[in-house]
């Protein structure tokens, strides 16, 4: 507010996923497109790129793979169709050849060219991903697969909500619950009862927090942006 931002025309982020009603947020208050990708270290950081109208159409995923390379879902070591989740695998000349001196590692990550990338993602139709979660992120509560990043996304889009976080509680019977970690944005108040509401009323019952928690500093994110899910689960242990 109170400054001239018509030269502005694309903002770009990366690092870590984005809340899906940042897009938006950008175009309607900077008056700017928005930009982003996925990538990966091995991938030398980018694989995707997502930015404009297709960006705001499609909010959740991170975008088409680069020209240059190729992404593939493969669950029980099958290359599924559009619309199934699975393990993404990535492939193209950015790649990374193996790990320094860590023959094991290479072998493991690394077949026929491609690098099992570890996360959990979706492919539609036109080549357009997303990214369901980390498979070691991934939470089964009595056998039913809830995707962390579904859960936050749904949590930032409450107006109070500035960030949100989901963990994994041990649980006797389900073996896992989900419970939410969240920061509110400064001067707003909602309370658990009406942010596990909101939720419900947006997704599956099994996916809805048992427990949310207020976090008065920002959530533990590490030097890539990323939220460092044990540093989270200790706070619920506290």
């Amino acid at each position: 507010a109170g400054h001239d931002l018509s030269s502005l025309e694309l903002v770009t982020f990366g690092g870590a996923p984005a809340p899906m009603v940042l897009a938006g947020r950008i175009r309607e208050s900077l008056g700017a497109m928005p930009g982003q990708g996925w990538g990966m270290t091995e991938t030398s950081a980018t694989c995707t790129s997502h930015s404009g109208r297709d960006y705001l159409a499609r909010p959740a995923s991170c975008g088409p793979a680069l020209p240059v390379s190729r992404l593939k879902i493969i669950k029980d070591g099958i290359e599924q169709p559009p619309g199934v989740a699975g393990e993404l695998w990535a492939f193209g000349p950015n790649l990374v050849k193996g790990y320094w001196n860590r023959p094991e590692a290479s072998a493991d990550s690394f077949h026929d060219g491609w690098l099992k990338t570890g996360d959990l993602a979706m492919l539609d139709d036109e080549g357009f991903c997303t990214i369901l979660d980390r498979a070691l992120d991934m939470l089964i509560r009595g056998g039913e697969n809830i995707y962390c990043a579904e859960v936050e996304n749904v949590l930032s889009q409450h107006p109070a909500v500035a960030d949100a976080a989901l963990v994994g509680l041990s649980h006797p019977y389900l073996g896992e619950v989900p419970a939410a970690l969240v920061r509110l944005r400064e001067g707003a108040e909602v309370s658990e009862a009406a942010l596990r509401a909101f939720a419900a009323e947006r997704l599956a019952a099994f996916k809805v927090p048992v427990q949310v928690r207020f976090s008065p500093e920002a959530l533990p994110r590490n030097a890539g942006g990323k939220l460092m899910k044990t540093a989270l689960r200790r706070m619920f242990e506290a």
